[in-house]
């Protein structure tokens, strides 16, 4: 009956956390990146226990407690508890120290990627087992883990600051542990618990739940040997008896020493630099953006623009984006603008060109090393790289309404810090023949 009952807790939960992670991104307004991952592996988890119900496998009750649902309910009430949340199950790609390419599996990638989480649903005291080198053959600690995402963060700078790194523990972790990761830099979530000092003599204890679970778990946090820790010190070197006199520490996860919730606000450092790409500057100055836009044009795409900015409209974006920073623009971008400008601008979209241009600080073309490294194609042209590569070496964001560059740049492994928003075009020149609505 007890085995039954347990069956049936998970299953229940499986089929709740596939609605909380639908919750989830309603929450955020959009698709969180990873969601169907993340789902297929609930889904998975479901169908197993569902086999189990039906008498297809026959597992031991200790084996449901091992499942990979501790940790996905880990990473989906991580998500819960951020804002902001781009993805979910992410994999970065980073080098490592043998230079060696490495790949790591973020749980949770949130407030706008400039922090990671990292959900771990393994006992504190399996966790401080492996860390004293008692674990499994294979077993990695959460030290070494925190080590590789120290590095990989490095390498995966949101805005030119390296992402906030969370080790969230959803089943305690021990005071030392949580001493060296914070010492590493990295934020602890959870119940922080004791360790005892106890002196013994004999013989090390035996483990009291050592017994290797297969269930179905696949991280390798996440499982089986949830043993009591017990780490033995030789004291006394010269003691000529057979016994032999210990240190043992035990993990006690009855005695909580702290208890952390997520950050309530995450300090990230904000870039207040911006560079404004070529489409930015005609879409801050166009007609359709001040409030010009209750027309048909005879162009298809203007006319669509139109009814883009009626529904939405782009300058109060820019302009709370722009707001207290520091603006650049490169000598591309200025030079190609003014010649569009004095071509297709009216009146009213050249005066406030004019005031922009006041505005911004226009610096030669500087694109970085590896901009230059980028291969052209129809969407990387060598305006483009002027652009995008000048504001990489200002460690400046760079604005604009050029998805596609930054798309193919991303193709070739060089991703820009961007602030992307929708294009509109120079109109007032064409009002005179368009049909107001």
């Amino acid at each position: 009956m007890a085995t039954y009952n347990t069956l049936q807790d998970r299953i229940r939960v499986a089929k709740e956390l596939l609605e909380r992670v639908d919750k989830i991104c309603s929450r955020q307004g959009r698709e969180v990146e990873g969601r169907a991952k993340l789902c297929s592996k609930l889904r998975a988890e479901l169908k197993f226990l569902q086999k189990v119900e039906a008498g297809k496998v026959v597992i031991k009750e200790s084996h449901l407690q091992s499942t990979n649902l501790t940790h996905l309910r880990a990473i989906v009430e991580s998500a819960e508890n951020l804002e902001n949340v781009v993805s979910v199950l992410h994999v970065f790609s980073y080098e490592g120290p043998d230079g060696q390419k490495q790949t790591l599996v973020v749980d949770v990638v949130a407030n706008g990627g400039h922090t990671w989480v990292k959900a771990i649903g393994r006992k504190a005291e399996a966790l401080h087992n492996i860390w004293q080198g008692r674990g499994q053959y294979g077993d990695k600690s959460v030290i070494r883990q925190a080590e590789d995402f120290l590095e990989a963060s490095r390498q995966q700078p949101v805005q030119y600051s390296n992402p906030h790194i969370i080790f969230a523990f959803y089943n305690g972790v021990s005071s030392p542990m949580a001493d060296r990761l914070k010492e590493m830099g990295i934020s602890v979530r959870g119940d922080i618990v004791a360790v005892n000092t106890m002196i013994g003599v004999g013989e090390e204890e035996e483990d009291e739940d050592s017994e290797d679970k297969p269930g179905c778990v696949e991280e390798e946090q996440e499982g089986e040997n949830e043993a009591l820790v017990e780490e033995e010190e030789e004291v006394d070197d010269d003691d000529d008896s057979d016994d032999t006199e210990l240190m043992h520490t035990r993990v006690d996860r009855d005695t909580i020493v702290a208890s952390l919730a997520f950050p309530t606000e995450v300090k990230v450092d904000v870039c207040n630099r911006v560079n404004l790409d070529i489409t930015t500057l005609i879409t801050y100055v166009s007609s359709l953006s001040h409030g010009n836009c209750h027309f048909t044009f005879k162009e298809v795409v203007l006319t669509e623009q139109a009814a883009q900015e009626r529904q939405e409209k782009v300058l109060p974006q820019l302009e709370e984006f722009m707001k207290g920073k520091e603006l650049f623009a490169c000598h591309s971008a200025v030079e190609d603008f003014q010649v569009i400008l004095d071509t297709l601008g009216g009146p009213g979209e050249k005066s406030r060109a004019k005031e922009l241009l006041a505005r911004l600080k226009v610096v030669p073309d500087q694109p970085s090393e590896r901009t230059k490294r980028l291969v052209t194609s129809s969407k990387v042209n060598h305006r483009s790289l002027m652009i995008f590569g000048t504001g990489d070496t200002l460690q400046a964001i760079t604005m604009t309404a050029n998805s596609g560059f930054v798309r193919a740049a991303a193709n070739q492994g060089v991703r820009y810090s961007v602030f992307i928003h929708q294009p509109r075009a120079l109109t007032e020149g064409k009002e005179w023949r368009a049909t107001p609505i």
